[in-house]
């Protein structure tokens, strides 16, 4: 997230690519996609707070331009939006309403361009989608804000890392008290500022007590920073599989996490602490990295959850995680 805008003038000519490219030296298992229902529900801190179900139950309506897409996730009445192909479309983030599943059909679905923005909204699931190449005049690629119980499952986040580190804004980001998020089997990559929670230090007063998130059996890959970055929130991290990130998990300003069985390859940092974050790490693969983190208090959540031990965390999430599911 950043509150300064650029230009986007003569720049449209870099966002020829359509869809998401894997990074070169990229490990890829064989992808074959999964069937998925709409009325799947998430584990974690969005199943915590009355649950997340999005549409479910309500309105099911199929679009593929943008301006449908715009028109159906608008308002707050029970909708699954399911997307049947790609969208490009030059314009800043589409705000989505509340109780709205956003559904891509198969992993043909790429927002290119444009990004999406739950504010001031609760039971959002975002789902099977990929958003690429969002300017930073536009916004994130994913935002989250002053919203409750958001569940963002098997999307694939990406831009580059062949321009400055503000041409884009962030890929996934949660602020002003975002609450009971879930981010999931997600594949977010090739950027430099991936990832936050909580958007300054100045913001205690509205943070504190909320950002509670929970990350899971995400694929992170060719990242500078923020992987993720926590401010003043409460956040579980499990089974993610970094390679090639600079800088993982930094907990700073008071939050709380608790790091099990996550997986880094080619770190410089995997978890750290900056101005009092603290964390508790058990069972992960550090990479031969040591753990920087000053040690926290959160030992348990309140959700049931499985996990697999580290060994096993490459070939759970690489080829799965991202835009790989069929409705």
């Amino acid at each position: 997230m950043k509150f300064s805008a650029i230009s986007s003038l003569g720049l449209m000519a870099s966002l020829a690519m359509a869809a998401p490219t894997p990074t070169v030296n990229e490990q890829v298992n064989a992808v074959s996609e999964k069937r998925a229902s709409v009325s799947d529900t998430p584990v974690s801190y969005a199943s915590e707070n009355g649950g997340t179900t999005g549409g479910a139950g309500g309105t099911t309506i199929t679009v593929s331009s943008y301006a449908q897409f715009t028109a159906a996730v608008f308002g707050t009445a029970k909708k699954v939006v399911v997307v049947s192909g790609p969208i490009t479309q030059a314009a800043p983030q589409v705000k989505v309403g509340s109780n709205t599943s956003i559904i891509g059909k198969d992993k043909s679905v790429v927002f290119t361009s444009f990004g999406l923005l739950v504010k001031g909204m609760e039971n959002v699931i975002i789902r099977n989608i990929a958003v690429a190449k969002v300017l930073a005049a536009n916004g994130d690629a994913i935002g989250v804000q002053k919203s409750t119980n958001v569940w963002i499952d098997h999307v694939d986040i990406s831009a580059d890392r062949d321009h400055d580190k503000d041409f884009y804004d962030g890929l996934i980001d949660f602020a002003h008290a975002a609450d009971f998020v879930t981010i999931s089997n997600c594949k977010i990559h090739d950027h430099w500022k991936a990832s936050l929670v909580g958007h300054s230090d100045s913001n205690s007063e509205e943070d504190k007590g909320n950002l509670r998130v929970t990350y899971h059996n995400n694929h992170w890959l060719n990242i500078n920073s923020r992987g993720p970055s926590f401010r003043f929130g409460t956040g579980h991290m499990y089974n993610n599989y970094y390679d090639t990130v600079s800088d993982g998990i930094n907990t700073l300003q008071g939050s709380q996490v608790l790091v099990e069985n996550n997986v880094f390859i080619g770190s410089k940092k995997t978890l750290y602490s900056t101005d009092s974050g603290f964390a508790v790490a058990t069972g992960n693969d550090f990479g031969g990295v040591s753990n920087a983190a000053e040690v926290g208090t959160l030992t348990k959540v309140p959700y049931t959850y499985t996990k697999v031990e580290a060994s096993a965390v490459m070939t759970t999430i690489v080829g799965v995680a991202g835009n790989t599911l069929s409705f």
